[in-house]
C-alpha cells in the first residue's frame, strides 16, 4: 500500500502539471487573440513553474527515511534568558512551519527557561516528508538583537541548537534490549494543576548503548512529560529511543556514503547554519547565502525558501 500510494503521488503530480500547462499553452493562444491579459498568461506560467518546482523537490528527497516524520530538538545556549527567550521563539518558528505545511505536531518534552523562554524543548512533527524538509534545520542558529532583557538596550547575540532525526515508524524494525533499559519516574513540571504535584507521570528513560561499529559505549537519556499518563510516557519514550538508534545507524550510512561521494561539498552537522539579525531586517542562511528581508514572515514559519535552496543544492 505505501508503494502504491507512492506511486499515485507521482502519477498525481504529474496530471497536475500537464493539467497546469496545457492551461497555460491555452492562455497563450488567447492572448494572441486578445481574448486574455498578459498578467493572466504571467499567471498561468508562475503556476506551471511553481508545480514544476514543487515535484522537482520531492524528487530530491529519494532516501529512505525522508519521507518520515521528524524530532525535532530545541536547546537553548548560554546566555541565560536571552538564549532561551530565543529557543522558544525557534519553537513558535517550527510549529507555525508545521501548521502551514499540514503536519501535526506534539510535544513530548518541555523545559521552562528560568526567568522567560525555554531551556529545551522535543517536537514530535507528523506528516509526508516531514524530515525530508526538516533534516536542513539541524545546527545553531544565531540571533542579533537589541535585548529587551538588557538595561541599557544593547545588541545581543545568542545561539540555540536544534537538532532533527527521523520519527520512525513501526514498519522499521529497531533491536531494543530490555536488559540495557531502566526506568524512573518524576513530577511533570510546568502548568497543569494538582496533578503536576500529585502524580509522577513523567518518565526517564536510561539505555545502556553500545556502538556496533566503534564499541564505544554510552547511556542514551530521554525524558517525556508529554501525557499525565505514565505508561503512555513510556511507550512515547520508547519511540524516541527507536528514533534516536535510526538515526544513529542512518549517520553510519552517511558518513560511509560520504566516503564514496568525497568530492561533493560537506555539511558538518552541528555548526551555525543561519543568522536572524532584528534590526537589520536580514535572515542570512550561512550554506546557501540564500536570504530575505521579510523577518517576521520567517518568524512566522515561512521558511520554504531556505529549505528548498538547501535541497536543491545540497541533496541534489
Amino acid at each position: 500500500m505505501k508503494k502504491v500510494k507512492e506511486i499515485k503521488r507521482w502519477v498525481d503530480g504529474y496530471n497536475e502539471v500537464k493539467k497546469a500547462t496545457e492551461e497555460l499553452q491555452l492562455a497563450f493562444d488567447f492572448y494572441k487573440e486578445s481574448i486574455v491579459s498578459e498578467e493572466e498568461v504571467d499567471s498561468a506560467y508562475t503556476h506551471v513553474f511553481t508545480l514544476l518546482e514543487s515535484m522537482e523537490m520531492k524528487n530530491m528527497l529519494s532516501s529512505e527515511e525522508d519521507h518520515l516524520g521528524a524530532v525535532l530538538k530545541i536547546v537553548s545556549g548560554a546566555g541565560g534568558t536571552e538564549s532561551q527567550d530565543w529557543a522558544s521563539m525557534l519553537l513558535r518558528m517550527y510549529q507555525r512551519y508545521s501548521e502551514r505545511n499540514g503536519f501535526k505536531w506534539a510535544m513530548s518534552n518541555y523545559q521552562d527557561g528560568d526567568e522567560a523562554g525555554i531551556k529545551t524543548a522535543t517536537l514530535e512533527i507528523e506528516g509526508d516528508m516531514a524530515y525530508g524538509y526538516l533534516k536542513s534545520e539541524n545546527g545553531v542558529h544565531r540571533l542579533v538583537r537589541v535585548s529587551p532583557y538588557n538595561a541599557q538596550g544593547k545588541r545581543m547575540t545568542s545561539f540555540a541548537s536544534v537538532f532533527v532525526i527521523p520519527l520512525v515508524d513501526d514498519t522499521i524494525e529497531i533491536e531494543i534490549s530490555p536488559a540495557l533499559l531502566t526506568w524512573e519516574t518524576f513530577r511533570s513540571g510546568g502548568a497543569g494543576g494538582q496533578n503536576v504535584n500529585k502524580v509522577e507521570s513523567g518518565v526517564r528513560l536510561r539505555y545502556q548503548y553500545k556502538d556496533p561499529y566503534t564499541e564505544v559505549e554510552e547511556e542514551i537519556l530521554i525524558e517525556n512529560t508529554e501525557t499525565r499518563d505514565q505508561p503512555k510516557n513510556k511507550e512515547n519514550a520508547l519511540r524516541l529511543l527507536r528514533s534516536q538508534l535510526y538515526d544513529r545507524e542512518l549517520q553510519h550510512r552517511m558518513a560511509e556514503k560520504a566516503k564514496v561521494e568525497a568530492g561533493k561539498k560537506k555539511i558538518e552537522w552541528g555548526s551555525q547554519i543561519r543568522s536572524y539579525v532584528f534590526d537589520d531586517r536580514r535572515v542570512k542562511d550561512h550554506r546557501t547565502n540564500h536570504q530575505t528581508s521579510d523577518v517576521q514572515g520567517v518568524m512566522d514559519g515561512n521558511i520554504d525558501e531556505f529549505i528548498k535552496a538547501y535541497l536543491m543544492e545540497f541533496d541534489s
